[in-house]
Formats: structure tokens, sequence, C-alpha cells
């Protein structure tokens, strides 16, 4: 982890607790040492273990890719994978830095560059995918809910919805119209051409179809296997379930017991779309406020509503990046390939 990196980290932290801090300022800090205290830490355990699940479950994923080449990957080094994946989504902003800390991860096991891209990309095509499909089933469920209580957070939403069915409009035109999608882009990047000189947009040029060479020719090998595609699509649909459901487990850990699972499930999911739009690395703030607007309809104003979103933090992005730490401590069982 470079300096600039750790500097993040540890600024990620200072406004996480700042945030905090600034929620608790018209609550009452008895009744929120009186909440904590009466915890029920079986279900809050609950809520952890799902959010362990959900790297499981994705590591899973990354080792039926990579085994395909390479029968002997061990599971942790496929595990190592997702856990530096939070740690890298959680200080970079809109998660960019989450793949390439995967590729990273791979190649520290001493996988090749084109088999660790490989993986991850049919790992990002899927992945992708399924989460339309979960937003799509939730934005059915929980819209008008959203509508009702809260119309900004329901325009954000829709843009959200707009930007990922985007992404997969776009991965569809490479996989189906591979020679009309080069044309198209090399037009889209006409203004850089314009706004600074012919090298620029070269290099641009290059860039972007050498991607696109890549992605179309991992489409392919999707496309042509379609038992391992149905796979790893349902493993990353229980993935992204177990992930969605952990602020039920933190209601119940707080008594709050009088709610619908699936609604609460399709409010995590909107809420995570929201979040996705915040440029600040974890979506600070974004995050915070969106859960807080929603979640406020299930359990009311006051110290619980701020344990809640303090608890989710905590499991959904705190841990994630403490097990990413914990990751790069730890050194993967390298392999050596056939080239």
């Amino acid at each position: 982890m470079t300096r600039k990196n750790r500097i993040v980290l540890f600024i990620m932290f200072g406004i996480g607790i700042a945030i905090f801090l600034f929620s608790l300022r018209e609550i009452s800090f008895r009744s929120f040492v009186h909440d904590v205290t009466t915890l029920n830490l079986w279900w809050l355990g609950i809520a952890f273990l799902c959010m362990f699940l959900s790297l499981v479950f994705e590591a899973l994923v990354i080792k039926i890719l990579v085994q395909r080449q390479i029968k002997s990957y061990p599971f942790f080094d496929a595990l190592r994978a997702p856990m530096l994946e939070q740690l890298f989504n959680g200080i970079t902003p809109f998660s960019t830095g989450g793949q390439p800390a995967q590729l990273f991860a791979l190649m520290q096991s001493g996988l090749d560059a084109g088999r660790a891209t490989s993986s991850t990309l049919m790992k990002f095509i899927v992945y992708q995918a399924m989460i339309v499909v979960n937003f799509v089933l939730c934005l059915l469920i929980g819209f008008n809910f959203i509508q009702e209580k809260i119309h900004t957070l329901a325009w954000l939403v829709v843009f959200g919805f707009i930007i990922h069915l985007a992404v997969i409009v776009s991965l569809l035109m490479v996989m189906y119209w591979y020679d009309f999608t080069k044309k198209f882009i090399k037009v889209t990047l006409l203004p850089i051409k314009w706004i600074f000189n012919d090298e620029k947009y070269r290099n641009w040029n290059k860039i972007v179809d050498e991607k696109i060479n890549n992605f179309y020719e991992e489409s392919l090998k999707l496309k042509s296997n379609w038992k391992l595609l149905l796979k790893i699509s349902a493993i990353t649909f229980v993935q992204l379930a177990v992930y969605y459901i952990i602020p039920y487990f933190i209601l119940l850990s707080l008594g709050v017991t009088h709610v619908n699972v699936i609604m609460v499930i399709s409010m995590h999911v909107l809420i995570v779309m929201v979040v996705s739009l915040f440029p600040i690395p974890g979506g600070a703030g974004g995050a915070e406020y969106s859960f807080s607007v929603i979640f406020s309809s299930f359990i009311g104003t006051g110290s619980k509503l701020v344990l809640a979103m303090l608890l989710w933090r905590i499991v959904t992005y705190y841990s994630g990046m403490l097990s990413g730490l914990i990751a790069m401590l730890i050194q993967p069982k390298r392999i050596v390939t056939k080239k």
C-alpha cells in the first residue's frame, strides 16, 4: 500500500468518526448507551457472518474461473482477492481501485497477467449483470415506497439505474455488435482529438481498443460455456443476496422485529445504488444520509437509528477494509504456472 493510500485510509476512518459524532449531536447519550448494552449480539454476529459469506461466495467464483486453467489454485488465495478489493474499493473514488487490486492479488499468487485479467473480466461481466437483475427486482418492489417518502432519493435511484443499465448495454454491444461498437467508440473519442492533439487521441484509442478486444475475447468464452455462466451467475446472485440482507439482521439485533425482510433487502439494494453515485471513497456522507432517511421509516428517529447506521457501516464498509488490511499481511501461496 502506498503512502497516499495509507493517508486516504486514515482520512476515511476520520470522516466516519466525524459523521458518527455529528449524528449524535441531538441524541441522548444515555439512550444511546442503553441501546448499545441491549444489543442482541447473536443477530449482530449473523450480520457479520453474512458479510464474510459474501466474500466467500465471491472467492468461490474466482476459484472456479481460475481453476479452468490451474486445478491446484488454493481457495485462500482466491479469498484474498475480494478482501483486497474491499480495501481498495473503500479508499478510491467510485470504487475504482477494487478491480486492479483483485488483479494484483491474482498475479501475486503466480498467475500471469493474461490469465488474471481473463478471470477478473469474466467475473466483472457476470457481477454487473446480477447487480442489474437484483436492482430491477427491488425497483419493482420498493420504488413506490421511496418515491412516497423521499422524492430526491427516488431520482438518484433512477439515475443510478440508468448508469448501471448503460454499463450492461455497453457490454452487450461489445458481445453482439463488436465491429459497430469499435466504430462507435472511435467516433465518441473524436473530441479528445479536437480538444488535445492527435497523439493523445491515438493513445486513448489504443487503450480503449485493447480493452474492447480483451472483453470481446472473454465474452466469447462465456457464450461458449453456458453451464459455467449459469453456475457463476447463481453464485454471484447468492453473494449479493447475503450482502443485501445484512441490514435486516442489524434491525433484529436492535429489537426491531416488525419489518418485512423483502422490503428491507429492497431498500438496501436501492441504497447501495445511490451510494455508488457519490465520488467520495466509500460514499462517505451519502451512505449515512441515505440509510438514515430510508430506514427511519422502519426504526424512527433517535439513538436506535444512529446505532443502526453505525453498525451497518461497520459491517459493510469498515470490516471489509479491515479484512483487506489483514489480507495484505498474509503472503499467498505462490503457484507455478505453465506458459
